[in-house]
C-alpha cells in the first residue's frame, strides 16, 4: 500500500495478504499495524475463520516446537549457555554446510580441487578485494563474526605446504583505487592463482540494488591482469 500503491487500505492490504498466504506481518513499528484489521476483515466476510485458523496453525506449530508454552525446566533452549556459542560441533557444522553448498560453474582441464598432496613446493597468488578481508565476506543480516574464527581464502591457503604469496590490489569492493603492479607482481610467479572478487554489503544490501550485474570498480580489469 505505502511503497507500491497494490492496495489503498491496511484492511484491503489485510485481506490481500491474507489471500496470498501471508500469516506473518513485519511492521516496521507502526501502531496500526496492517493485520490488526483482520477481525474487521472476518467480520465483513472478506476471509473466513477457516482460512485464519490455516493462517495461524503453523505459528502456533513452530512455537510448539520451540518449547514456548512447556514448562522451562521441559524446554532443551533453556539449558544452552556460552559454551554453545562457536562450539567446535557447530563450527564443523558450518564447515559441511559450506563445502556441501558450493557451485562449481566450470572446471577446465579438471583444475580443482587443489589437492594439498600436489601442493608442495608449488607458487600460490591470492589476489583480489576478498582475498583476505574477514568484514567483506559475510552477507547482509549476519552475525557478528569473530575474527579468530574467520579463515578468508589467504588464511585457508597458507594452511597448506604451498609458498603463498598475496596482492588485494584494491582493498575495498567498490575498487575505485587499483594497483596493477601489485597484482601483477604477485601472479607473476605462481602455479596457481586464486581470484577472490564479488560485491559484499559494501555495493549491494537490503535497498541497496544494482543496474547492472558487472563487477564494481576495477574488479574486472583486476581480474584480466591476474589471469593473462
Amino acid at each position: 500500500m505505502l511503497g507500491h500503491h497494490y492496495t489503498r487500505t491496511f484492511l484491503e492490504t489485510a485481506v490481500a495478504s491474507m489471500n496470498a498466504g501471508c500469516n506473518l506481518e513485519l511492521s516496521y513499528g507502526m501502531r496500526n499495524n496492517v493485520f490488526m484489521h483482520i477481525p474487521q476483515a472476518l467480520a465483513m466476510g472478506n476471509i473466513t475463520l477457516q482460512m485464519l485458523r490455516d493462517r495461524v496453525r503453523p505459528l502456533f506449530y513452530t512455537r510448539m516446537r520451540l518449547g514456548e508454552f512447556d514448562p522451562p525446566a521441559m524446554n532443551p533452549y533453556s539449558t544452552l549457555d556460552l559454551s554453545a556459542v562457536q562450539s567446535p560441533e557447530h563450527r564443523n557444522l558450518s564447515l559441511e554446510a559450506a563445502v556441501k553448498s558450493f557451485v562449481l560453474l566450470k572446471n577446465v582441464r579438471g583444475t580443482l580441487p587443489l589437492r594439498a598432496r600436489d601442493l608442495p613446493g608449488k607458487r600460490l597468488a591470492v589476489v583480489g578485494p576478498f582475498a583476505d578481508n574477514p568484514r567483506v565476506l559475510f552477507g547482509d543480516y549476519a552475525p557478528v563474526p569473530e575474527p579468530r574464527y574467520i579463515y578468508t581464502p589467504r588464511r585457508g591457503l597458507e594452511t597448506l605446504m604451498a609458498n603463498v604469496s598475496f596482492a588485494a590490489g584494491c582493498h575495498e569492493p567498490r575498487c575505485q583505487q587499483y594497483s596493477r603492479a601489485e597484482v601483477v607482481g604477485a601472479v607473476g610467479a605462481a602455479d596457481v592463482v586464486v581470484v577472490c572478487l564479488g560485491t559484499g554489503t559494501d555495493v549491494e544490501t537490503e535497498a541497496k540494488d544494482r543496474r547492472d550485474l558487472s563487477l564494481p570498480g576495477h574488479q574486472l580489469e583486476l581480474l584480466q591482469d591476474a589471469v593473462q
